[in-house]
């Protein structure tokens, strides 16, 4: 991979995008819309780090179009971007500073490159994800509503709703089995994935939707992005107890319920559950162990391109 020698920070929001270039150290804005953005990428060549704040959907078409011009790109956790800043003294927060102290994150931290290239099939289904899993909260919190209901006509009207939520919730679960089928690739993802015992379509969804970096980094990478790797809690003498931290939420609660699945089966993840048990690990910390061990197999799978029972974790 060439080095970046160009290092641009870039501050994302709905509308607009604030750009510092330390080419030539002149802040500018730009609409964040697909042709002002494709516009200014044209600029840019191989040898420049774009860094960025991951902002969801609003960073997404910035994404594409650095992908699509082989320019190399970071999008990095805000709150990384932020103890920077104040590291470095900066107190003062605008959009024009935080495209700055971006572009100087870039060259002091040096970032890891994003491997994955934009996939729309990919976008659209992490898309139907994020609006199944509103729906499905929504679904939970009338059902709540509608237990606590003391008056019969507003129970009715409650479960009416539950109702219309629940053809929402099947009309989008059929897009998203009609997508996974239409695009070869992920079909193949989601064979693979299918193979390891607990991994229902709901976690493999949404595996396949916000882990794209599978079978591309090892285990302890793996493990960190989906917020699984425990980490060290040392001072001095003390030494606490590891914790996980970070990542991403929703994939660690996908695979806390495909634990939960897997430990339920006569295989080896229920031998393992329960020899943490027997260890003297609470039952939650074993789970989340479980949920680990599913991640690393599951990484090796996509890596190898053979299902679960051809498969070696390594």
């Amino acid at each position: 991979m060439i080095i970046p020698l160009r290092y641009v920070g870039i501050d994302v929001s709905k509308k607009h995008l604030d750009i510092f270039d330390e080419a030539d150290g002149v802040p500018r804005r730009i609409a964040n819309a697909t042709q002002a953005i494709t516009q200014q990428v044209a600029r840019w060549r191989c040898d420049t780090l774009v860094v960025f704040e991951a902002t969801g959907t609003y960073d997404l078409k910035l994404r594409e179009a650095l992908g699509q011009a082989g320019v190399h790109f970071a999008r990095i956790n805000p709150a990384r971007a932020r103890d920077f800043a104040r590291a470095s003294g900066q107190l003062a927060k605008t959009d024009p500073i935080d495209a700055r102290m971006l572009a100087a994150f870039g060259r002091v931290m040096q970032p890891a490159v994003e491997q994955a290239a934009a996939n729309p099939a990919r976008n659209a289904l992490a898309g139907l994800a994020k609006r199944r899993d509103q729906l499905v909260l929504m679904r939970a919190q009338e059902k709540n509503r509608r237990s606590e209901a003391d008056d019969r006509a507003m129970a009715g009207r409650i479960s009416r709703l539950i109702e219309v939520l629940d053809g929402e919730i099947a009309e989008i679960e059929a897009d998203i089995k009609a997508l996974t089928k239409a695009e070869p690739e992920i079909a193949d993802d989601a064979r693979l994935m299918r193979s390891v015992p607990g991994v229902g379509p709901v976690a493999c969804m949404q595996l396949i939707a916000k882990m794209p970096e599978l079978g591309r980094v090892g285990a302890k990478q793996i493990a960190a992005l989906a917020g699984l790797a425990p980490f060290n809690v040392d001072s001095g003498a003390f030494r606490g107890k590891r914790k996980i931290a970070g990542g991403r939420k929703r994939v660690r609660d996908a695979l806390y319920m495909a634990a939960l699945n897997a430990v339920r089966r006569a295989d080896p993840f229920k031998a393992f559950y329960e020899r943490l048990r027997l260890a003297g690990k609470p039952a939650k910390l074993a789970l989340v162990a479980v949920a680990r061990k599913l991640l690393t197999v599951i990484n090796a799978i996509m890596r190898e391109r053979k299902p679960y029972l051809t498969t070696t974790p390594t």
